[in-house]
């Protein structure tokens, strides 16, 4: 076997965990961080897959922005602020 099908196969296995992770669990920040994680991991397995504009893309906007968002948009739930 090769090094990059046993590592994009790890890679899946987690991205599959993190998903599991992100869909039953209860606590909203750890559900957020591993929307992230699923995100970053995709990322990682676009560039072993030799795409790296794909893999740039996911990172910056999947992984970065839109977690930030969530975190934000959390912290104004929370916080209960208005407008």
């Amino acid at each position: 076997m090769s090094f990059f099908l046993v590592l994009t196969v790890v890679l899946c296995a987690v991205m599959l965990g993190s998903a599991g992770m992100a869909l039953y669990h209860k606590n909203l920040a750890a559900t957020v961080i591993a929307a992230g994680l699923v995100s970053l991991v995709a990322s990682i397995i676009y560039l072993i897959l030799a795409a790296p504009d794909v893999a740039m893309t996911e990172a910056a906007i999947g992984s970065g922005l839109s977690t930030v968002m969530f975190f934000y948009v959390l912290k104004r739930v929370r916080g209960g602020e208005n407008g």
